[in-house]
């Protein structure tokens, strides 16, 4: 089958050598895949190396969001497929890429399934997820959050693309621990909001009911409770962290 020619997968990548071998391979139909890998020191450079259609450029973490403009940069294509190193693409999703005739003024979204191990997250407000991940860089690009960045959609329409793309985000608790302290660190560093022990009590607590309750948790089982109570926990830190932040200012 012929390659893909007019998109650049970008994808920034930091010690993701359990995740970039299945995300590469779902990639083999691009021409061009730029992997920027930000102070990783495990076998995640070996493994890319592997790959004939990926480059690999080395560069600092400036937060999500400027690292992943930064990112796009080097990509020789004006279309732009942004992944994370633990999402893959399914046939469907490639083949829609490969014929669809992609139009200046949108914004393409993908449907995503999150996993906890090899396990889907059915339900946790994880249902009937889409993220904007496709987009022209002429016109558009991410915004300069530290985290929970997005593509900024200004007044471009938005599309949904066939296919779905599979994202296996928690790899073991120990994983989701550290990412839940990374997220929280980030967060307290972009933000000047107020925030106090009583508000990081209040919030974590409606977050864990919102997560496990409104969102059907509850019906995921033990991962649903996982999910719940590690998302209450994320919210905790990082404005209890924030709080801390005002206090040493």
């Amino acid at each position: 089958m012929s390659p893909i020619t007019h998109i650049s997968v970008v994808i920034i990548a930091d010690n993701a050598e359990q995740t970039i071998m299945d995300c590469l391979s779902s990639l083999s139909l691009f021409e061009e895949v730029i992997l920027y890998l930000n102070n990783s020191v495990d076998s995640t450079e070996k493994i890319a190396s592997g790959f004939g259609n990926v480059r690999i450029i080395k560069g600092p973490f400036l937060g999500f969001g400027r690292t992943k403009q930064k990112a796009t940069s080097y990509a020789s294509n004006k279309w732009i497929l942004s992944l994370d190193s633990d999402e893959c693409l399914n046939d469907v999703l490639v083949s829609c890429l490969k014929t669809k005739n992609l139009k200046d003024t949108c914004v393409y979204r993908i449907k995503r399934n999150t996993f906890y191990k090899k396990r889907k997250i059915r339900f946790c407000g994880f249902q009937n997820e889409q993220v904007i991940r496709v987009f022209n860089k002429e016109m558009t690009n991410f915004n300069d959050l530290l985290v929970h960045e997005t593509v900024l959609k200004k007044d471009l329409v938005s599309e949904v693309l066939s296919g779905e793309m599979n994202h296996y985000s928690y790899l073991s608790i120990s994983d989701l621990i550290q990412k839940t302290d990374s997220y929280s660190s980030l967060y307290a560093d972009q933000n000047t909001k107020y925030s106090s022990l009583f508000l990081s009590i209040i919030k974590s607590f409606f977050c864990f009911l919102k997560v496990y309750i409104f969102r059907f948790g509850f019906l995921d089982g033990y991962l649903g409770f996982l999910i719940a109570y590690s998302s209450a926990n994320g919210v905790f830190y990082k404005y209890l962290k924030l709080y801390e932040k005002h206090q040493s200012s």
